[in-house]
């Protein structure tokens, strides 16, 4: 959290905060105990469906408050820069798991044809190995994100270690879950929409492409 931005959010209990951005962060908590999200249901954050425990407009607009760099600082064109460094390499991590779940011709991958799961893997390493610089680009400005790329490699490690949802289940810390994660801090941080990020990304993967 930057200091500045902290100074703004102050109508709920300020030991709440680092569950309430977590929680924005994940977009959901599946299985957690009462004690971790009950303070934040009380104080109007968080409500529970079911197994799922999931963030108010309250906590997202809190969490986009906290999170939030000063608006034309140096910081924040820095941050947007690595930003811009990112999306295309986003539009790739999505190709790579559409890729491993449907085959070209749309049919669902079933994991029989070990040289088209390769081939998968290998598009993977390229989005690994492009991710690397950019991330290290953003640890030197953004307190804490050095655990997206830990997050990352941990998920890559499983997921060649044989367990096929460590690359793109919702249910477990997989790459493409510590990935959405990662993508939805940097909104935050520069107050980027979800239309606005869509239209960049479009122009920037556009411009890559030739």
């Amino acid at each position: 959290m930057h200091p500045a931005a902290a100074e703004r959010t102050d109508t709920f209990d300020h030991s709440l905060t680092d569950a309430v951005v977590d929680l924005v962060l994940r977009g959901m908590w599946r299985g957690e105990p009462e004690a971790r999200y009950r303070p934040l249901v009380d104080a109007g954050l968080a409500m529970v469906k079911g197994q799922l425990v999931l963030p108010t407009e309250y906590a997202k607009n809190s969490a986009a408050k906290l999170l939030r760099i000063p608006a034309g600082s140096e910081l924040q064109d820095r941050i947007t820069a690595v930003y811009e460094a990112f999306l295309p390499i986003n539009r790739q991590v999505r190709e790579v798991c559409t890729a491993w779940q449907c085959r070209p011709d749309g049919s669902v991958n079933d994991h029989t044809d070990s040289v088209y799961d390769a081939e998968v893997r290998e598009m993977l390493e390229d989005v690994h190995e492009a991710i690397q610089p950019v991330l290290r680009r953003l640890e030197r400005l953004l307190a804490g994100s050095g655990r997206y790329l830990a997050g990352l490699e941990e998920a890559l490690d499983r997921f060649d270690d044989g367990g096929a949802q460590w690359l793109a289940s919702p249910l477990c810390d997989s790459y493409h879950t510590v990935w959405m994660r990662l993508h939805q801090e940097l909104l935050l941080v520069l107050g980027v929409s979800r239309t606005e990020d869509e239209a960049l990304e479009e122009e920037l993967v556009r411009r890559s492409r030739g």
